[in-house]
């Protein structure tokens, strides 16, 4: 009997101490809220456009583009570094921001914290420069990974909550380099409306309720938490360039868009690129875009994500698709010069980011090309790196418009046709598109996750030798590391 109390007794102290060991782990966390301007909390907006040298430290805004001169983004950082001990495990860390006004144009928009990878100045940061005398590596910001992703109401007063657990936890622990900071920006990732606007209260805010909060717990220390490493395999990435003519107007004069997707279909793309697609138009008088995912789902069984823009702007006519099997991260559209425009979709291949961008240039004049070539490179510079640019322009190879082009990308035909992989059919041993080479498939200089495996112009002519549009396609398949 003895025996038996015996055993009770030390199974109670047991269980005593582990309930004293949780209260003490408990007691162990640690909540620091910060939320008091500078030191604790600097931020700036940065604007595109015409804007994009100036410096504006007192407001919080995003806006996604549908001018340069309306593009902005919002950039916060909290210091992390002397608030919280060196090598605190940190278990939550929530920001929490709260609106201040904005457009109704759209009830909610989504609206993503990215990581700033590089230092900024409050006082001194524009959309082209960190610092006073020194660049952004990529205009806009050097963003990293997208952290969370929220849909922001514009409605003043609504708390919209961040997790950053897993960036905060890196930065503490120094395994994001010397700087324990955490730097956020804040990035529209919705198309463009008549006005996209979000403002956000300030760290200036007087009522400290409105502000924006970073909530840190964390408890003892740790051991550095790895970063993930670096992808060891390789992804394939195939993408496929070709004007549609007119939404898929044949060289036979006969417009059948079903004709056109069933043969692009066939050449098993990963993402798209179409010009001349045509939305509520005398050529197609339906919802082109909208037709040419659903048929590329019935012919591939897969879905497809799409983003079009006219090349005025307007919600109907003729303009670009982008069509990807990967969803979108982001998307954008750039109005140019002459009736153009560009759009572009950020997809994420493998770990890393690629800015895919749908372009079509102006049929008759060479100076008018070279005025959107500077507009789309110069814009383009604000896409965070590998950035690919797919389209007709309108422009020969030996052209001054493709060696502007080829300042900072690389045609991949021609660079297939240098490595030997390149591949056409008898007869077109040069790869024309059309009368010559117009449609292209450019990648940027500094794309260094992003190889060239090969490319291809196909012979798309039935046995009556009728095209399914005026142009061949160009596909180039890339390796994504």
């Amino acid at each position: 009997m003895r025996m038996m109390v015996s055993r009770v007794c030390a199974r109670a102290l047991v269980a005593m101490a582990a309930v004293a060991a949780s209260v003490s782990a408990a007691s162990a966390q640690t909540t620091v809220t910060l939320n008091q301007s500078n030191p604790q909390v600097v931020y700036a907006t940065l604007r595109a456009g015409s804007y994009a040298d100036t410096n504006l430290p007192t407001v919080l805004t995003t806006r996604a583009a549908d001018t340069a001169s309306n593009h902005r983004r919002a950039l916060l950082k909290f210091d992390t570094q002397n608030t919280i001990p060196d090598g605190s495990a940190v278990t939550s860390a929530l920001m929490t921001l709260t609106v201040k006004g904005g457009s109704a144009a759209a009830a909610l928009r989504n609206i993503a914290a990215y990581q700033v990878t590089t230092s900024w100045g409050e006082n001194e940061t524009t959309w082209n420069d960190r610092r006073t005398t020194t660049a952004w590596m990529t205009a806009g910001g050097d963003l990293g990974s997208m952290i969370a992703r929220m849909p922001v109401s514009y409605i003043t007063g609504t708390k919209v909550t961040f997790d950053l657990t897993p960036l905060v936890r890196q930065a503490v622990s120094g395994a994001l380099g010397s700087s324990r900071y955490t730097r956020i920006a804040l990035v529209d990732l919705d198309g463009t409306t008549i006005d996209s606007t979000r403002n956000f209260y300030t760290p200036d805010e007087p009522n400290s309720a409105l502000r924006p909060t970073l909530k840190v717990v964390y408890g003892g220390t740790s051991a550095p938490p790895s970063l993930p490493p670096p992808p060891t395999t390789t992804t394939t990435l195939r993408v496929l360039d070709w004007n549609s003519h007119d939404g898929g107007v044949g060289t036979d004069g006969v417009a059948d868009v079903d004709r056109f997707i069933e043969k692009a279909a066939s050449f098993k793309p990963d993402v798209v690129s179409f010009n001349e697609v045509e939305r509520y138009t005398g050529w197609a008088n339906y919802d082109g875009p909208a037709k040419m995912a659903a048929l590329m789902k019935q012919y591939t069984g897969q879905t497809w994500y799409y983003k079009f823009t006219t090349a005025t702007g307007a919600a109907n006519g003729n303009g670009n698709l982008i069509l990807s099997r990967f969803p979108f991260d982001a998307t954008e559209v750039r109005l140019l010069s002459h009736n153009r425009a560009a759009i572009d979709a950020a997809i994420t291949i493998n770990g890393r980011t690629i800015n895919f961008t749908s372009t079509h240039l102006d049929a008759d004049s060479t100076s008018y090309r070279l005025q959107e070539i500077g507009e789309l490179t110069s814009w383009a510079k604000g896409l965070a790196e590998s950035r690919i640019i797919a389209g007709d322009f309108n422009a020969w190879p030996g052209s001054t418009e493709i060696a502007t082009m080829k300042s900072t990308y690389v045609d991949s035909w021609a660079q297939a046709q240098t490595d030997g992989t390149a591949v056409a059919y008898s007869g077109n041993s040069a790869g024309n598109t059309r009368n010559s080479r117009i449609d292209y498939i450019y990648y940027s200089h500094g794309a260094g996750h992003v190889s060239l495996k090969s490319s291809q112009v196909f012979d798309v002519r039935d046995s009556n030798g009728v095209m399914p549009s005026d142009h061949r396609p160009v596909l180039s398949i890339f390796t994504v590391q």
